[in-house]
């Protein structure tokens, strides 16, 4: 195989893009020089400099396939204790339409506020 082909033949196999806030999560699956797969889990979020510009803070993290298992173990039990001990959130539609309720004015007609 030439060095051409075995550049292709490592391209990502499987790319998957998760815009969360601020941040972009970005699942890569690539091949290896072995012909197996390994997965580039990468968070970017993007900094502002002086003068308007931007950069791009990324971290990676790479994950071979023999500790597939063992990470998803880790990751699921970390999960299922955040869970279980994080306080509960508010159903975020019902915080924003109390954020809303707050700042909104109400139709007032005077006539009803009339004395007795």
């Amino acid at each position: 195989m030439s060095e051409q082909e075995q550049f292709e033949h490592r391209e990502d196999a499987f790319s998957k893009a998760i815009r969360a806030g601020k941040r972009t999560y970005f699942f890569d699956v690539k091949h290896s020089k072995n012909n197996d797969y390994f997965l580039t889990i990468t968070e970017s979020k993007r900094i502002f400099e002086s003068e308007g510009k931007f950069s791009y803070e990324k971290h990676k993290i790479f994950l071979y396939r023999e500790d597939f298992q063992k990470f998803f173990d880790g990751f699921k039990e970390t999960l299922e204790f955040i869970n279980k001990h994080a306080p509960e959130e508010e159903n975020k539609d019902e915080q924003q339409s109390n954020s809303e309720s707050k700042d909104s004015f109400s139709d007032v007609d005077f006539d009803d506020l009339q004395t007795k």
